[in-house]
């Protein structure tokens, strides 16, 4: 297979670097673009140096499965060439996910929908990824009724920007200097604001709205009633939620830890002994997700009710590891349903 990455010098797109190398994709094996600026600047790969071109609506010929991470704008307008060219497109960004004709994946939730594509697959939210990871397990075993989820979103999920801009004004701050914010709408370091889309007249952010309707596509379920409140802190990287669940049927803390334990893609880290439960900075760079703080809600005396926090990469599952995986997906029916 042969692999183009649209968004290859941004954060993900060195993410999608990172997993290919890792498991050894040879470099004639990609093709790396991304806007005039940036054609030609080299980037190292394992052994060699791949030369970045300018993304254009020549650019898919002989690709197999191209990769978006340029933002919406570049999906919607060079997507369709990608698969006039026969590839499939695997998009990162928000322009398909609603789409009806469009599947929405988590190959660990609804990977069978990923052969009902037209030639564009979306990838999720980060945010909705991270939250599914450990919900989905739960809602099929026990069902999900009601889910409210609060995010702590890292800086690097506003883009590599966002992260130099907070390492930055942290030193500054701590060196006594003056900061002006110039990626993020407020001050990142040693603060907390809500997260940087735009509101509607509900009140609800655009993040907190991505949450809810990527997750009833996702799972099917329309009638999943979902409320998020979603807020930037200040960590680099690795996104965390606190998530209560309100189940069809009652559950022990035990019995969604068992569950959790045996899904794919989450690792249990729940030590109440220690106080040792998920954080981002061991979740970063890693591609599971770590989920505990497995609890019962005591304002749910049913024994419906069951809170978790969780930490995942935004950049890695949240986004390129996502992609990859649904790629595989692809090819073990060799890229079947074009």
């Amino acid at each position: 297979m042969r692999f183009a990455i649209a968004g290859a010098t941004g954060a993900v797109g060195e993410e999608f670097l990172s997993i290919f190398a890792g498991r050894g994709i040879e470099a004639s094996q990609l093709r790396l673009l991304a806007s005039a600026r940036s054609a030609g600047r080299k980037i190292s790969y394992r052994d060699t140096e791949l030369t970045v071109e300018e993304l254009t609506a020549g650019s898919f010929d002989g690709i197999d499965v191209a990769f978006f991470s340029a933002g919406g704008g570049r999906s919607r307008e060079f997507a369709k060439h990608a698969v006039t060219a026969g590839a499939v497109v695997i998009d990162n960004s928000s322009a398909f996910r609603m789409d009806p004709d469009v599947p929405l994946v988590v190959p660990e939730v609804n990977p069978d929908d990923v052969f009902t594509h037209r030639g564009i697959i979306a990838n999720p939210n980060c945010s909705t990824i991270i939250m599914l990871m450990a919900v989905a397990p739960i809602y099929r075993t026990f069902g999900v009724e009601r889910m409210v989820v609060s995010t702590y979103q890292a800086s690097s999920g506003a883009g590599r920007q966002a992260m130099l801009e907070l390492e930055q004004q942290s030193r500054d701050i701590l060196d006594g200097k003056s900061i002006t914010p110039k990626i993020l709408p407020h001050q990142a370091a040693f603060n907390i604001f809500n997260h940087n889309s735009a509101i509607d007249e509900t009140g609800y952010n655009e993040e907190e709205r991505k949450m809810v309707s990527e997750s009833r596509k996702i799972l099917h379920d329309n009638d999943l009633r979902i409320t998020a409140t979603c807020v930037r802190v200040p960590v680099p990287r690795a996104h965390s939620e606190a998530i209560n669940l309100t189940l069809d049927k009652s559950a022990t803390a035990d019995e969604v830890r068992a569950v959790l334990d045996s899904a794919a893609g989450v690792r249990v880290v729940d030590d109440r002994e220690r106080s040792y439960f998920p954080m981002p900075i061991e979740a970063s760079g890693i591609d599971e997700m770590l989920v505990g703080r497995i609890r019962q809600d005591l304002s749910q005396p049913d024994g419906r009710g069951i809170d978790l926090f969780v930490s995942g990469d935004q950049l890695r599952k949240g986004a390129a590891l996502n992609a990859v995986q649904i790629a595989d997906v692809l090819a073990k029916s060799s890229i079947g349903s074009k």
